[in-house]
């Protein structure tokens, strides 16, 4: 009888998670089956260069998992039954419901944009979470004139590639971003310095210590009652955990995120692995771990090994995951690399200007051909990706 894993999701966690364990368990008794709801991977890290109008190169998962035995399953998740151990989900093309039962289940579900509940910006902010919300938001800048604003909501790292993006990509646009505190207020002195230069140069105006709390269709206002113009907001001020888990009796940490162990097991259902923004784990000096591509690729390995092991019957590898730097492109011509403790606390070290930039998009292309590249070196199994976009009834178990 195979052992049946289950992989919900097709980020850059869940994709390696299923690429590294059709790697370790290169055995005919375990089936792998990765679920998503879209044909092709999408490089998360650079949606703010598809929103200003860049194109991304595609990646479609039949050639990633092609040879490897990696069945793909073109559907969305809507339910997870962690006590039935079974997954319910809806055909892309939506016709039909099935029940997919798992023996382990990883859980990549990720994380969406986060509104915070402030008023209006659910209708009139855009995101960049996902690639119809970056696409919504090309469309809608490509429709701008010269010298519309447009506002970034959000001083960290997603807002601050946002708003160079933009600005380097239509200077003719009036970009401005609100920032809750100072600008960079995390990064080290000479981080914060070339920050600042870069933003100045791309004449991008910064409203510091500015806590949005109202979206209305043609500006924001903050808490100290300030209005700025907004012909377009962009919203980054955080992410939410996928909705599913919290209907499941998992046990969850504030936010929804599933709490796991040093292995990306969950702690209440020790069948169920959760790995990147999904997964509430403990890092360096016992902080969570933030929802990040540097935190969740490492969890994904560590899952799918530490599976690997007990499936195997082996010793469970336990390795720690810590931070190294934060990798900021701010434009396509310039970046920073800040380098941080293993907890992720800024130390007095930077790379700058061209060079940044250079690594930055070199640190980008090794994720993407990480997920690409699932299995480099493993024997073919003379399988081919199956791609199953429609539940199969003679397999399925149709939901009423």
């Amino acid at each position: 009888m195979q052992h049946r894993i289950v992989v919900l999701g097709a980020g850059y966690t869940g994709a390696v998670a299923a690429g590294r364990l059709a790697k370790r368990l290169h055995r005919e008794d375990v089936a792998i089956t990765l679920v998503n709801p879209e044909p092709d991977f999408v490089e998360r890290v650079r949606l703010h260069q598809l929103a200003a109008g860049q194109d991304l190169r595609p990646r479609p998962f039949d050639e990633m998992f092609a040879g490897t035995g990696v069945a793909l399953k073109l559907a969305k998740v809507t339910a997870v039954d962690v006590d039935r151990k079974s997954v319910t989900v809806t055909a892309a093309n939506g016709h039909g419901r099935e029940e997919l039962a798992y023996d382990t289940l990883v859980y990549a579900l990720g994380s969406g944009w986060n509104d915070g509940g402030v008023p209006g910006a659910a209708e009139h902010a855009h995101d960049i979470s996902g690639r119809p919300g970056a696409l919504r938001l090309r469309d809608r800048l490509a429709a701008l004139e010269a010298g519309r604003p447009v506002t970034v909501v959000g001083g960290g790292l997603t807002g601050l590639e946002a708003a160079t993006e933009i600005a380097e990509a239509r200077p003719d646009l009036d970009v401005a971003l609100a920032a809750r505190g100072a600008l960079g207020d995390w990064l080290s002195d000479k981080g914060r310095a070339h920050l600042r230069k870069v933003v100045d140069g791309l004449g991008i105006t910064v409203h510091e210590n500015a806590a949005v709390t109202a979206v209305a269709a043609d500006r924001v206002t903050t808490a100290d009652g300030r209005d700025i113009p907004a012909a377009v907001t962009i919203w980054t001020t955080g992410f939410a955990a996928h909705p599913i888990a919290a209907a499941t009796t998992l046990e969850l940490a504030e936010g929804g995120r599933i709490v796991v162990d040093d292995t990306m097991r969950s702690v209440s259902h020790p069948d169920v692995y959760a790995v990147g923004d999904a997964a509430m784990a403990i890092g360096p000096e016992g902080k969570p771990l933030r929802m990040s591509c540097a935190s969740g690729v490492p969890m994904a390995w560590q899952a799918a090994d530490a599976l690997a092991a007990r499936l195997a019957g082996t010793k469970v590898p336990r390795v720690p995951v810590r931070y190294f730097q934060q990798c900021i492109s701010l434009g396509r011509k310039e970046g920073l690399i800040q380098f941080v403790t293993a907890d992720d606390r800024a130390v007095d070290r930077a790379l700058t200007g061209r060079v940044a930039a250079l690594y930055k998009e070199l640190i980008c292309k090794g994720a993407a051909w990480g997920v690409a590249n699932p299995t480099v070196g493993m024997p073919s199994r003379r399988r081919r990706v199956v791609r199953d976009e429609l539940p199969d009834p003679a397999r399925a178990e149709a939901v009423a």
